[in-house]
Parts: C-alpha cells; structure tokens; sequence
C-alpha cells in the first residue's frame, strides 16, 4: 500500500531539510502543509522552500494563492486528498512537511464535526471585537476554553473569534470539537507514518533567533512592505491605511511585527526583537501539540 511520510516538529527544528533528504531518496514529491506558504509574495517570511529546492524536488501548495484569498484547513483537506488520490497512482512514497498542525490532522485524521455558527453570533462576535479590541477576544477564550487557549495563537484574531462563535452557538467548549469531533479519514488508501524532529529546547531558540535575522538580510521587511501595499493596508509611502481585518495571509508572525514598526509604534529592533519572541512562542505551542497528539499516532522520534 502507498505511504505518507508525514514530518512534524516545531518552527526551525529543520523539517525542510529531512523532507528532501527523504524525497530524493524515494523519488517521491513534497506536500507542503504550511497553512501560510500556500500564499504568493511571501517567501521569506514563511521560509517557503527555494528555487533551487524546489528544482531539486516538485513541491505542491507553494505559493498557490494570492494574498487576498481565505483559504483553510477544510479546503486544504479536500485539495490534498485529491492532490494524493493522483499522486499515488505514480509513487509508492509521498513526503508531508509543514508546521500547521490544523492542516496536517484535517488530512490524515479527518475534518472536525464542527457546528454552524448563525449569523447573529458571528455578527455580535465580531462588533465585540471591534468595540473591544484583541485583548477582549484573549480574555473571552481564556474563560470559554482554557484548553484551547493553551494551544492557539493567541494573536490571531480571527481563531479566536471562532472559538468563542463556536462556544457560544453550541454551548460547549470549541475545543471539545476538536478533541472527540474527528472523523476517521476512511476514503484513505494508503498507510499514514509519522516523523518527529526534536532539539533540545535551547538549541531550538538559537535557530530561531538566528533565522530572524537571516530572514531580514534575506528582505523581509521589503517584503513585508510590498505585501501590504498589494493588500492597501498601507500606501506607496509606507503609511499605514488600516490595521484590522487583515487577511490571513499576513495575520501571522514576521508580518504582523513589522506592521506595528511601518505604523510607528515600534522600533525596528523591537519589531525584530517581537519576532523572536513570538516564533518562539509558535514553536512552544507546536511542541505541546505533537507531544499531546504523540500517544495516538506513536511518531519516530528523531533527535537532531
């Protein structure tokens, strides 16, 4: 039977590097489940795989849409099942790499049995947030749902307010969905293993750290200024039109930072410095994931 190779492991634990090692080998392509590398214009800040990687071996869900776009784990579920259907008719071996840990469990394990949320909660969620601000959607999943709040980004807005749409139009916690709410994944018609790459705490920070700095030499902020004037969340001369209701493609750590240095509310050391700090927080949040969800799916631990 066919087999995914899935690799998991924190932000800079260096998946990248095992997945083409592991692709050559087998001749195989790459399946990437990064939930932010799948946008165009963004290659640094999502450390999306290179040219010359890519070269060496075919990438799929690399930079495939454009900035604008909502795209999530359910439409990449569907997009990768039958990305694999295909895939497996020619190779016996797909390599899976990503740290989006939503993306990878609506794949092997199956979409959530979630409840709809009516409008008017989403409506009366959302004008909350307005009013209020971040530091009110923080407060209110702490309270809903300690659980899930020790393993979402906390800065990101929009999974916050689905949580609390969720909780309040169901009046039980989000993350009691997503615990018992899987549904096993049974059109699957191959064999699902699973990589661990783990460091040593310490070692791990290093790289990150470093691989801020490296991603600022490499244009990050350029970048980041280019994304947002496309976006029209800032003008030509890098003044900031609006800050609320950005897209998810820069919701996330690298651009978020930089926006508040282009606004002026931080220094460029501070910006960079937040970077860190919250790359660092993303990977602690990745590692309690997998170490939550190792006693289901009994990875092989490699200790790099």
């Amino acid at each position: 039977m066919p087999k995914l190779t899935v690799i998991l492991g924190p932000t800079g634990v260096g998946k990248t590097d095992l997945s083409l090692q592991l692709a050559e080998q087998w001749g195989c392509p790459i399946v990437s489940a990064d939930s932010r590398q799948i946008y165009r214009d963004l290659p640094v800040g999502t450390a999306a795989p290179s040219l010359e990687e890519q070269q060496r071996v075919k990438h799929y869900f690399i930079g495939i849409k454009e900035l604008h776009e909502n795209y999530n784990a359910g439409q990449y579920a569907r997009d990768c099942n039958a990305l694999l259907q295909e895939l497996f008719t020619q190779h016996e071996h797909v390599v899976m790499v990503g740290g989006s840990m939503m993306y990878i469990d609506a794949v092997c394990k199956g979409l959530d049995d979630i409840p709809e949320v009516p409008e008017l909660v989403r409506t009366q969620v959302r004008e909350s947030y307005k009013q209020n601000g971040l530091a009110w959607l923080q407060q209110e999943v702490q309270r809903l749902d300690p659980e899930y709040w020790k393993q979402v980004d906390q800065q990101n807005p929009q999974r916050l307010m689905h949580c609390i749409e969720v909780t309040l139009a169901s009046g039980k916690p989000y993350s009691h969905f997503r615990q018992g709410g899987h549904k096993a994944n049974k059109d699957n018609h191959y064999d699902i293993e699973y990589i661990m790459i783990e460091r040593p705490r310490e070692e791990l920070y290093e790289r990150i750290n470093l691989r801020v700095h490296k991603m600022i030499e490499a244009g990050l902020i350029q970048e980041a200024k280019k994304a947002f004037e496309k976006l029209g969340i800032i003008n030509s001369e890098g003044i900031v039109q609006q800050d609320e209701n950005i897209p998810n493609s820069v919701n996330t750590v690298g651009y978020k930072e930089l926006l508040k240095y282009f606004a002026g509310e931080w220094t460029l050391e501070r910006a960079i410095e937040m970077i860190q700090q919250n790359s660092r927080h993303y990977a602690k949040r990745q590692i309690t994931w997998w170490r939550k969800a190792s006693e289901e799916i009994s990875p092989t631990v490699i200790k790099a």
